[in-house]
């Protein structure tokens, strides 16, 4: 468990690069708070919800437009496809919805979470098709998905191997 710890305080830290736009301020303890409060409340892992934040690579205040005339939104890349259902689950309207995901970090978190957990269930079993899902149903979308976020995973692997060793010499 201590060892999982360690991984995710890595990670977000990692993460936070991404995270913080100009202007914006986000401290590591929240950051980490989010992503576990928003995997607890949704069973979906921690991390997967870390290496998705990497890949995503958004930002807060960032809305980033697609080839099909849609907008990802935040930290987690959020599609504006889910402000709807969104306004709906969080009671509230979809402008209110469309700002959180873009101004809020743990709303975007838990949103991306939430939207995971979609998948997941649309996946049973398959932790990875789930994570591909959740990306996109497109074959070579979901293929060119896993592959990026199999890349974070060993790069960050690698980071923690090399953090770890730093540690053990001092």
């Amino acid at each position: 468990m201590r060892r999982r710890a360690t991984i995710l305080g890595g990670a977000v830290a990692c993460a936070m690069m991404f995270v913080i736009g100009s202007g914006a301020r986000a401290d590591e303890t929240m950051v980490e708070a989010c992503l576990k409060a928003a995997a607890s409340a949704h069973q979906v892992p921690a991390g997967v919800l870390v290496l998705l934040l990497q890949v995503e690579r958004g930002r807060l205040g960032a809305v980033s437009p697609n080839k099909n005339d849609t907008v990802d939104i935040g930290p987690m890349q959020v599609n504006d496809i889910w402000v709807g259902k969104l306004a709906q689950r969080w009671r509230t309207s979809k402008d209110a919805a469309y700002l959180a995901l873009r101004d809020n970090f743990c709303a975007n978190v838990e949103a991306g979470a939430w939207i995971l957990r979609q998948a997941l269930d649309e996946a049973p079993g398959n932790l990875w098709e789930g994570v591909a899902i959740y990306h996109s149903h497109n074959p070579s979308h979901k293929r060119a998905y896993l592959k990026s976020v199999y890349e974070q995973a060993m790069r960050l692997r690698r980071e923690q191997g090399i953090a770890s060793l730093e540690r053990t010499a001092k």
